[in-house]
């Protein structure tokens, strides 16, 4: 059995976000570029995304909110709800590429044709709310996928970490009252930085009360501390949790050199977060994880981090003292 998936396309760079926009399509010509000079592209398998089937899309968004969506872009709108969300005529059929090549990678993993999945998909997703457009986000791809794992393919406990340096708002809030899912957030303090939510009080509703874990971490955050948060918070409660498959939304601004955010976060942070959840998954629910881009600006680093996370769901590259 091949190890690893790739989810690709081209048609990705199609969503034109303008010239100085941070979400652009360089991000991913960077990682494709970085995954193929390093020959992993060729060691993993492609995954081609099909377009996302409406109606899984609708256990996430409101119809009205998808709707309006297509007409933006359609009507040649520049942006929907929010002039951070800029949109260009092929935006909603990228966006629902982007989630259908999640949904794809969750398939492929779950017939045992691959172990796990890497998605560097565009746009991103995890602050996309039911009914709106949110911090450069339309559909939310990592809920989407879990929502598929939950109806599809019967999986009763879905856990999902989130380590972008923004907190995951459109996720936690579609699972806030959902016993199935787990929900963890590390994520820059969120007094300090976009969206403004995620505080450590906000633990999940109803049957899902304790369900819902964040950790805000201060400004000048670095390698120590997330590992810390790993080994005695984040680890722990999902193997308690005991998960029959697990989502990253793998963000990669909290690395040292992104402008977008203030946590100083090492090439090597990454690959190592990476080895401790893959292990976890083996040792859990007989390896299957799927990653999911979300963040990641400095272009340099997100091949770098990249790079290293990929190496960590294949299992090898550097390890550093400690692992």
């Amino acid at each position: 059995m091949a190890s690893t998936g790739i989810v690709w396309t081209e048609g990705f760079l199609r969503h034109d976000t303008g010239p100085h926009h941070p979400e652009r399509p360089d991000r991913l010509t960077a990682i494709y570029e970085r995954l193929r000079q390093t020959g992993l592209l060729k060691r993993s398998v492609i995954i081609e995304p099909p377009y996302v089937d409406l109606k899984l899309v609708e256990r996430v968004h409101a119809r009205e909110y998808v709707d309006r969506f297509r007409r933006h872009c359609e009507q040649g709108e520049h942006a929907i709800d929010t002039p951070d969300c800029p949109i260009c005529p092929s935006s909603y059929d990228i966006a629902r590429l982007a989630a259908g090549g999640c949904v794809a990678a969750v398939d492929r993993v779950m017939a045992g044709e691959l172990r796990n999945a890497f998605c560097p998909v565009r746009p991103p997703g995890h602050h996309a709310e039911y009914r709106s457009a949110m911090g450069f986000c339309f559909l939310n791809n990592t809920a989407i996928a879990a929502e598929h794992l939950h109806a599809e393919h019967g999986v009763e406990r879905v856990a999902i970490l989130d380590w972008d340096v923004h907190h995951g708002n459109g996720t936690q809030h579609q699972f806030d009252a959902d016993a199935g899912t787990l929900f963890i957030s590390v994520h820059q303090h969120p007094y300090t930085l976009f969206p403004g939510t995620g505080f450590e009080w906000e633990t999940g509703a109803a049957d899902a009360v304790g369900l819902t874990l964040n950790i805000p971490m201060m400004p000048g955050t670095g390698d120590e501390e997330y590992r810390e948060a790993f080994e005695e918070q984040i680890l722990p409660k999902i193997a308690a949790f005991k998960p029959g498959f697990i989502l990253v939304s793998t963000g990669f601004d909290a690395h040292e050199q992104d402008p977008l955010g203030q946590i100083n976060l090492s090439t090597d942070a990454f690959g190592w977060m990476t080895r401790q959840v893959r292990a976890l998954a083996d040792s859990l629910c007989g390896g299957r994880l799927v990653t999911i881009l979300e963040g990641g600006y400095d272009l340099a680093s997100l091949a770098d981090s990249t790079q290293a996370h990929v190496e960590g769901l294949m299992n090898h590259g550097a390890h550093p003292p400690g692992d």
